[in-house]
């Protein structure tokens, strides 16, 4: 019997989720797992990204403001380098009526630390 998929905390208690939840969340079939956007810039990028994201720069994120505000019934969870800009987005999102979004505390070097190490860091 397989355990039950890992569900996104309770958006009036956190805004922020480890990286290990994340890791868990994006080993789910597409179709089950919330939307993954990676919000740094295309040189951060370059370096290292988590699989599966989609790639949105915070900068960029007034001006596609439909397309964030499509495909979340499952939740969004926003990532950067260190937490911070994720967690700006993350902010933004909900202030747009985007209810369950999400920062991945510690960005991708937390990731590279705590969950894959062959992610590069820089």
């Amino acid at each position: 019997m397989s355990s039950p998929a890992p569900q996104l905390p309770d958006a009036a208690v956190t805004m922020e989720i480890s990286p290990e939840a994340m890791a868990e969340w994006i080993a789910l079939p597409p179709e089950e797992r919330p939307r993954v956007i990676d919000c740094r810039e295309a040189d951060e990028l370059a370096i290292c990204q988590i699989e599966g994201n989609e790639w949105i720069p915070l900068g960029d994120f007034p001006t596609v403001r439909e397309k964030l505000l499509a495909r979340n019934e499952r939740g969004v969870v926003v990532y950067c380098h260190h937490g911070v800009r994720s967690l700006r987005g993350a902010q933004w999102l909900r202030a747009i009526g985007v209810e369950r979004a999400f920062s991945m505390r510690g960005g991708i070097e937390d990731w590279a630390v705590r969950v894959d190490p062959s992610v590069a860091r820089y």
